[in-house]
Order: C-alpha cells, then structure tokens, then sequence
C-alpha cells in the first residue's frame, strides 16, 4: 500500500531548525484540519513516520500499547538497531508486563502522598532562588529563575551536594539537547556521532552521567541515606531489582526530565504572562486558583513536543491506513491546541476547566512518574513569585533551544517590577 504525504508547504516537522524559530501552530492546526494523521517523510537513514495531531487520536495511541509499541522503537525519531536499543533502553522504551516491572519497583517514591514530604523544603528552595533572583529588576529568566530552581530541587531529592547540581543538569542538556551547538559538543545532525550510537541521544555525555550514577549508587550500597538514590538501589520487589544498567538508565531519566519539564514550563508561564497580563493579575489576586492554573501552563507549555510508538500490526486511525513497524509520533504541541477539546485553544486561561491536557503522557500506560513532582514545583514557584512582582515585559530577545524533540529556552530576559 502506498504511503501519500500531504503538501506540508516546507514545514519540515523532523528538522531541528523547525522549531528554533518557534512551534508552527497555523500548520498543525492546518492538518488538524484537513489531514489530521499524515505521511511526513524523513531523510536517510531514518524512514518517515505518521504524525498524529488530534488530541482524540493521541489518547487512543496511548492508550493501546500492543497496537503501538514504546518497545520497538526509541521514543524519538531516530531509528535504532537492536543492540543500540536493547543498551539504550529506559523505561520510557518498554510496554508492559517489562514497563509494569520497572514502574513497580519505583512508582512508590514518585506518588501524590511521597511527593507531599518534598514541598517544605521545595518551597524553601523557591523563596531562596526568588530572593537571589530579584535583587535585579532585568534578568535572564531562564538563567536566575527557570533553570536552578528545578535543579536544587533535583539536588536535595537525589542527595547529592547542591554544587554538582550544574555539572550534572548540564551533562543532561548536552543529551536532550544534543542538536543544539550552544549545549552539545558533538552537534546530533551535523556531526558524526556513530562512535557513540550504544549511548543515549548519541551523547559523550552519557559516559560521565553513568559514571557518576555508578560512583554515587556504590556509596549509597554501602552506607544508605535518606534519599532517593539510596531508596532506588535497595528497592526491592519480591526478590527483583533494578540493574546496573537499569539503574544508569533511571539515573539519567531522572536528571533530564526531573529538570527539563519544569525549567521550560516556567519559561513559558513567564511569557504567557507578559503576553496575558490579565490573567496574571487574576492569579496574582487570587493564588487558590494555582492548581487550575499549573493546568494551563502545562497545555500552553507542551515542554515535550512529541512522543513516538511504533505500530506493530497493520491498522488504521482516523482514516490512515498504518502498516507494521511504521513509526507513529504523537504531538502534544497539537493535541493541547485541539479545537474540539479545548474552546479557544490560543487562549491563555488560569481559570479553563476541564483541561485535558496530553501533557505528561496521562493517558495510558506511560503517565510520567514525576507529573506530581512536577506539578509542585510549579505551584510552588508561581507561588513564591507571582506576588513579588508587578509588571513583567521582555527586556530582550527571546532564544529557543534548537530541538524538534523538546519545546524550551535558552534565554528570555526580562524587566520586572519588584513590589515587595
């Protein structure tokens, strides 16, 4: 059966380029439209994918693991070989009953209740960066707010000296952003990286992140703290363990995504802020609304653009005709802006509710372990922040990191009126 792609008039969704410049909504509202599960090619060595756009049809991909496979395939574009793979999985590269094992054996430090015991000392590490922050009224957001926050926070839950908290977050970025030059020594598109293609994102990297989870993982063994590395090398679920490799694997999960969520869904509150000065005010007047309103950061946000399943039979959704081994990319970046399930979706609302938004993979198997975490840190910051400031505007231009997988900043200077 042949595959048709529709005329994406130059919107390349597989080039990082794409999106350095900004998220190309009036498109995927386009396909939403008219082609809302299509063909997008890809250049050698990787073989297309179907992009799926809709927020009905990204639930029904999630939800259906035996159709649509976390385990065939990486959770990104690239195309792996087996043994690439099989040394590069996580957890987010598994399906049941091999991703109901692993999520066992750390799903209980991750839930509502252990999550909870964090915020006095999360909100403490909030006062502490906003106090450092705003003793200047122009300052980089991402730099003095966004970005150490979420990493001192990451710092005190895995028990590592606050100090190491920037070379461990930068080795993260190096990975996630591994096709931007201003993190990453070997640029993913540009360069050759097969020399490091067992590793994951291809990253160096990933030699000294293992390395550094092994070293601590060894102390941890011998003499156990009150935190959670110690907690992931004795957990033990009748008799079963995680392994070395598991564990790496776990400990780099835990540095890039335990930071990366919540240090670009602050960028881009801070920007739907300036942009809806409105609802900013609101909230301000009224902080019980945060619950509601972390829920529409996280739609704006969408901090991930897309997560890929690979289709394991023949099937169809929403009119495509999907073949075995095809790759499926669900983009979160458009469902959260589905007209047919969110009213107004190019509005900014701390107050919209319901919001089901697709962030954090809720639907299905997948749900991310760290949503809760996530969700405080917000609150939180927002919180500590909101009513410290008065004004807010752009001091600056705005720079995205250069990735079609993550939707984040590398810089957004801003003025701010400081008001007590």
């Amino acid at each position: 059966m042949s595959v048709e792609e529709v005329d994406r008039a130059g919107v390349d969704l597989a080039s990082h380029d794409t999106f350095a410049e900004g998220v190309p909504h009036e498109f995927f509202a386009r396909m939403r439209r008219e082609s809302p599960v299509f063909w997008h090619s890809e250049p050698p060595p990787n073989s297309g994918f179907w992009a799926v756009t809709k927020w009905r049809d990204l639930v029904d991909v999630h939800r259906d693991p035996k159709t649509y496979s976390s385990e065939k395939g990486h959770v990104g574009l690239e195309e792996l070989q087996p043994d690439e793979l099989e040394v590069r999985r996580s957890m987010l590269e598994t399906d049941p009953p091999n991703h109901s094992r692993l999520r066992r054996l750390v799903s209980p430090y991750f839930t509502p209740r252990a999550v909870a015991e964090y915020e006095g000392y999360v909100r403490e590490l909030a006062r502490e960066v906003v106090e450092a922050a705003l003793v200047d009224d122009e300052l980089d957001f991402v730099q003095r707010i966004a970005a150490p926050f979420p990493m001192n926070v990451l710092m005190r839950i895995l028990g590592v000296p606050t100090e190491d908290g920037p070379y461990l977050v930068g080795l993260g970025d190096q990975m996630i952003a591994h096709a931007d030059p201003d993190y990453s020594r070997l640029v993913a598109d540009k360069e050759d990286t097969s020399e490091y293609r067992l590793l994951p994102f291809r990253s160096p990297a990933a030699l000294e992140l293992f390395e550094y989870a092994d070293d601590l993982a060894a102390k941890r063994r011998a003499e156990p703290q009150d935190d959670l590395v110690s907690k992931l090398v004795h957990a033990d679920v009748e008799g079963d363990r995680l392994t070395d490799r598991e564990l790496d694997n776990f400990f780099t999960l835990l540095v890039i995504a335990g930071n990366e969520t919540t240090r670009h869904s602050l960028s881009h509150a801070i920007l739907a802020f300036i942009d809806h000065p409105d609802e900013r005010r609101r909230l301000t007047a009224d902080l019980s609304l945060m619950p509601i309103a972390v829920e529409e950061v996280l739609r704006w946000a969408s901090p991930v653009f897309h997560f890929r399943r690979t289709a394991t039979v023949e099937t169809e959704l929403n009119g495509a005709g999907i073949r075995a081994g095809d790759k499926v990319v669900t983009w979160y970046v458009s469902a959260n802006r589905d007209e047919d399930e969110f009213p107004d979706p190019f509005t900014f609302d701390v107050t919209r509710e319901p919001n089901e938004h697709a962030a954090f993979g809720k639907y299905g198997p997948h749900f991310c372990l760290g949503a809760f975490l996530a969700r405080l840190e917000l609150r939180v910051m927002l919180e500590e922040l909101l009513p410290r400031i008065g004004d807010v505007e752009l001091a600056g231009p705005v720079t995205r990191v250069r990735s079609n997988f993550v939707n984040g900043f590398k810089r957004v200077p801003v003025r701010v009126e400081v008001v007590s």
